[in-house]
């Protein structure tokens, strides 16, 4: 099923209801059916050749549903971009990407205009909203006034790349992961049938829609259903809730640090939240402490845990009524996917061995755009499966529980540490909000666990505390040697904590050293 199709049947089933509401602006299916149909109209007029690369850069506003499916009616490709980016970051993904069109929200026409002249593939820029727009920026509404709202005559195939989402960068530069139409539409028909979505839903998108999360595992699934999404320009969970109570939401997704914040709000209140009735979560390992909170103070509240990555979409999800049995799972492949947990040689592992999650099919990404040693890595065999990198567990249910990345996993005197088991010791302990285990250099073990902790408010433990209660819970060799205390951690778009940052001070200075 192509892109533009989703929303064009849609469209024709519920053709006056909001598609979209985003503050005091809401759009039609009709409407953004046609916007879409213009844009794309539009674009193809730019003459450009198939696979052109359109890139996005704006926060969670209507115009982003409009070009999401306009450009899918194209056949050139949406580069999603993040806004958090530093002008050397935007250069270097744009360029990477071999972008040709920008379309940007005016809060960021003073970051485009200061990298322009460094793009020298860039040929068209089209801005929309408030703000100075750079010389030679067309506005979004004029470039499409005049374009037909009849689909364009343009042949697609599923198998066509479509678009390009950027990883987050947690161990590096970001790579460019590409997708065609096919698996994008196996991603939003397995969590359409895997969260339970449907026509009557008012969904929250309040992650950032330049992420897979946000635009393909919510957006996306949430049109194909014919449900009205709710657009949060920005999070904050006051916002959240009078969203939620204005517009009697039903549905959304969120990352654990999001979740961890409404529940540490000092406003929260469960009165905003009647009608909110399912939350599907991923993005990084949800704390228990959270779901159980979550379970507590919002008991007619579904979660759904899903597993993925922008290079395989959704490849596993655990629905609500698993728990509280299988808490600390991600679930079990889907209805549509298949997802395996594997040793080194690509064999099955018995159930509770160690192995790292693959999966293989319709749903996995063409390649990393430009990377072909990447690609290959991640293909590592050859055989069409793709690796995740994530190592975990599978018991006799099918049931995957994850261990850690396996580029995480530290190796302290020959014993291979898992970050994520001295994690969830740490939060037994309840002041503890959030916090991030890594490997730091060690002169005679090689390296030794180090552990960053970040407290709820107006909670207090200290490092000794910590540091006995791990004692009595884990190995000698695996008990954090650092503890620290922190404010935040610095994070993906997403909110996954970037170790690769903290992990930076103590190897840079251990290899000054050597």
């Amino acid at each position: 099923m192509l892109t533009g199709q989703m929303l064009e049947r849609s469209a024709k089933r519920f053709p006056d209801k909001p598609a979209i509401i985003c503050a005091d602006t809401e759009l039609s299916y009709r409407a953004l059916d046609q916007k879409a149909n213009q844009l794309a109209n539009a674009l193809l007029d730019l003459g450009l050749g198939k696979g052109a690369k359109i890139a996005m850069l704006s926060r969670n506003l209507t115009e982003y549903g409009i070009v999401f499916f306009g450009v899918a009616r194209t056949g050139y490709v949406l580069t999603n971009v993040s806004v958090l980016y530093a002008p050397d970051e935007l250069v270097f993904v744009l360029n990477k990407a071999d972008v040709e069109v920008l379309i940007f929200d005016g809060a960021f026409a003073e970051k485009v205009a200061g990298v322009h002249d460094k793009l020298p593939k860039l040929m068209h820029l089209i801005g929309f909203g408030d703000g100075e727009m750079p010389a030679g920026t067309r506005r979004l509404d004029e470039v499409i006034a005049s374009a037909p709202e009849t689909p364009p005559a343009v042949d697609l195939h599923e198998q066509d790349a479509f678009c390009m989402t950027y990883t987050g960068g947690t161990t590096g530069r970001p790579k460019g992961v590409l997708c065609n139409h096919r698996a994008r539409a196996v991603t939003a028909h397995t969590v359409m049938v895997e969260e339970a979505l449907d026509e009557r839903d008012r969904v929250a998108i309040v992650t950032p829609l330049f992420h897979v999360a946000a635009l393909n595992i919510m957006f996306q699934p949430a049109i194909l259903a014919g449900a009205t999404t709710l657009f949060l320009p920005k999070w904050d969970p006051a916002a959240f809730m009078d969203l939620a109570e204005r517009h009697q939401m039903t549905a959304t997704f969120m990352v654990p640090t999001q979740a961890g914040m409404l529940l540490n709000h000092d406003g929260f209140d469960p009165g905003p939240f009647k009608s909110w009735r399912k939350l599907s979560f991923a993005g990084a390992p949800m704390p228990d402490w959270v779901q159980v909170e979550l379970m507590k103070r919002l008991p007619d509240l579904a979660l759904t845990q899903i597993y993925g990555q922008s290079e395989m979409g959704v490849i596993a999800a655990l629905r609500p009524w698993y728990l509280p049995a299988k808490l600390g799972s991600v679930g079990r492949q889907p209805y549509n996917v298949d997802t395996r947990v594997v040793d080194q040689e690509g064999r099955d592992v018995a159930p509770g061995e160690i192995g790292e999650i693959v999966t293989k099919g319709d749903n996995v990404m063409l390649e990393y755009y430009g990377e072909p040693e990447q690609t290959k890595a991640f293909f590592k065999l050859g055989d069409g499966w793709g690796w995740s990198g994530d190592v975990g567990t599978i018991d006799a249910e099918g049931f995957i529980t994850l261990i850690d990345r396996s580029k995480d996993m530290i190796i302290s005197g020959g014993e291979n540490i898992y970050p994520k088991e001295i994690e969830e010791v740490i939060y037994e302990l309840e002041p503890v909000a959030e916090c991030a285990v890594f490997g730091i250099p060690h002169d005679k073990w090689g390296e030794t666990p180090a552990a960053y902790v970040m407290m709820k408010p107006d909670e207090r433990i200290s490092e000794n505390e910590i540091i006995q209660h791990c004692e009595q819970k884990l190995a000698p060799f695996k008990r954090p040697q650092l503890v620290r205390f922190v404010e935040d951690f610095p994070r993906t778009p997403i909110g996954k904590i970037q170790k690769n940052i903290l992990k930076e001070a103590f190897w840079s200075e251990r290899e000054k050293k050597i």
